[in-house]
């Protein structure tokens, strides 16, 4: 453009946004939040500025889920973002793209990774953590003798608990030596056990003085064992992998003590309400059984009817037992006269009678045996005579006779005769053996009536 042109205010700014952008392209920034709001849409405004100068920023709703801290006032952060103009302004601003707390990146990337892998592992699952119990009746500290945090949660839990018991499991909660303490503590917490629920605390600090609770190692040992653990580590804007493995995340320490436990005045509520209910109850029952009562009172017959009765039934009783005596005496005396009387019988007088029971018992058996012999005798007469009636001989004493084949099969039809064949002829007293010379058809009358049976037959 010439310089006798004159630039339209848009045609100028829309040049300075393609300058900037060809110049400077996507950089990275450091400073510190400033001014800081958050739209309803979600989108982010913040100005980043240093002891020299500030730039106005703007990070897209989409971009700022994907923070995982609190974006305030007074945060160092690094971005990275995009150089632009806001061109109804014509303001120079910076489109964000990512942050990150300053200084603490290389941190950052480590925490992240380490994160990222031990969600695969399922360390973080919702499923796997473990149920706080309702009532402890003793709870475990992790945490340094010296810190600050022992101190709120010990005067959180006298103040809102003090009928919990509760147990210091000493470890550093920073420095090289730190992770493995609190493994250590941890361990034997769980194989102790006589805590129903662990906390693990500490007071704020920056990503470097809380890198202690993001020890992979110490993330295995939450999820392992069987009592649960409330993570109170840093300030509400802090979070460590211990808070994500472990089965409660408290923003603070004083948090975590108010977890564990609930506080001794609503128990003591709870007690009342439970005494309350019990009395009513108590009361409710003792009215039922006290119209049961009255019910059952009511359905006694008066004494002197009672007591009427039972004399009655003891005279019965009584008469019943004289009765009874009286008829085992006359039985006894029954039976002393019979053995009387056998003792006094003479010895010719019993064999007499012991010979006629014996003559009658010689007649029966006499009688016995000769109906036996006359059954059997019947039983063979009957058989002969249906073995005579089958006798093939007695069939050949009528007249008849019977013809065999040469292979031994008997004749039974003579129309199969054939001239050649030879056939042996049987009669009641005699057999012969024939060979057929020439075989016609016979003309006597029997052969004619047997015939015609056949005919009618078939």
């Amino acid at each position: 453009m010439r310089d006798s042109e004159a630039w339209s205010v848009g045609a100028l700014v829309h040049a300075l946004a393609d300058a900037l952008w060809a110049r400077f392209g996507v950089v990275r920034v450091q400073g510190e939040i400033g001014s800081f709001t958050r739209a309803s849409s979600g989108h982010c405004y913040f100005s980043l500025r240093d002891e020299n100068s500030q730039l106005r920023c703007v990070m897209f709703r989409q971009r700022a889920s994907l923070v995982d801290f609190e974006l305030r006032d007074g945060v160092r952060v690094e971005i990275r973002a995009e150089v632009g103009v806001y061109e109804p302004r014509g303001d120079l601003q910076l489109i964000v793209e990512s942050v990150r707390r300053f200084g603490q990146g290389a941190l950052m990337e480590q925490f992240l990774r380490l994160k990222a892998r031990l969600r695969e592992q399922g360390l973080f699952d919702a499923a796997r953590k473990r149920a706080l119990p309702a009532v402890p009746r003793a709870a475990g500290i992790i945490t340094s003798p010296q810190a600050a945090a022992l101190h709120d949660v010990l005067a959180t839990l006298r103040r809102r608990s003090p009928q919990l018991r509760v147990i210091i499991y000493p470890a550093s909660v920073q420095g090289a030596a730190a992770p493995a303490e609190l493994v250590r503590a941890l361990r034997l917490a769980q194989a102790r056990a006589e805590v129903d629920v662990l906390l693990l605390v500490r007071g704020g600090g920056s990503l470097e003085d809380l890198w202690a609770f993001n020890d992979e190692a110490l993330a295995h040992a939450l999820v392992q064992g069987s009592i649960p653990v409330i993570s109170g580590v840093g300030h509400e804007t802090d979070f460590t992998i211990a808070d994500f493995a472990a089965d409660l995340r408290a923003a603070t320490p004083t948090a975590a003590a108010e977890s564990c436990a609930p506080p001794r005045q609503q128990l003591l509520a709870q007690l009342q309400q439970a005494a309350r209910t019990l009395r009513h109850g108590m009361q409710l029952r003792l009215g039922r059984e006290q119209q049961r009562l009255d019910r059952l009172q009511l359905r006694l017959p008066p004494p002197a009817r009672v007591l009427a009765a039972a004399a009655l039934h003891l005279r019965d009783l009584q008469a019943r037992r004289r009765q009874g005596l009286h008829a085992a005496l006359q039985q006894r005396a029954q039976r002393q006269q019979l053995w009387q009387a056998r003792l006094l019988a003479t010895p010719r007088q019993e064999l007499q009678r012991r010979a006629a029971a014996l003559d009658a018992l010689a007649q029966r058996l006499r009688l016995g045996v000769a109906q036996a012999q006359a059954l059997r005798r019947h039983g063979v007469d009957a058989l002969q005579a249906r073995l005579q009636a089958l006798d093939p001989t007695a069939t050949l004493r009528r007249g008849y006779c019977l013809a065999w084949h040469s292979d031994g099969s008997l004749l039974d039809d003579a129309g199969a005769l054939r001239a050649g064949q030879e056939l042996v002829l049987a009669t009641a007293r005699s057999a012969a053996q024939l060979h057929l010379g020439e075989v016609r058809p016979a003309t006597h009358p029997l052969a004619t009536m047997l015939g015609t049976r056949r005919g009618d037959s078939s």
